[in-house]
């Protein structure tokens, strides 16, 4: 998929013991990302309600050109490796196009 620009929604899911320290790193990669990324237009941290383990990020990038940048980044990196050192469970990553009729 060429979508121009690119959502991506992830979903994953954490433990009462490591939401709080999750939620940190993915405060600290959307700050990073919409500061320091020309192709990142907006990244959202979104907690549904009544699913107080889920946690959904909402990105938005120029291409899948800005996004694939995004991967190789030092704070993606950091939030790559607390995914990793946290347990967090990826429960989906969806890219979508925006539709223009």
């Amino acid at each position: 998929m060429d979508a121009t620009p690119l959502t991506i929604i992830a979903e994953f899911t954490t433990t009462d013991e490591n939401r709080t320290k999750f939620l940190e790193f993915c405060a600290y990669d959307a700050e990073r990302s919409v500061a320091d990324e020309a192709g990142c237009h907006a990244f959202d941290v979104l907690l549904p309600d009544g699913e107080p383990h889920t946690v959904i990020l909402h990105e938005v990038y120029t291409d899948r050109a800005a996004f694939d940048t995004h991967l190789t980044t030092p704070h993606y990196k950091v939030f790559e490796g607390a995914v990793r050192d946290l347990g967090i469970q990826t429960v989906a990553v969806r890219f979508l196009a925006t539709h223009r009729a």
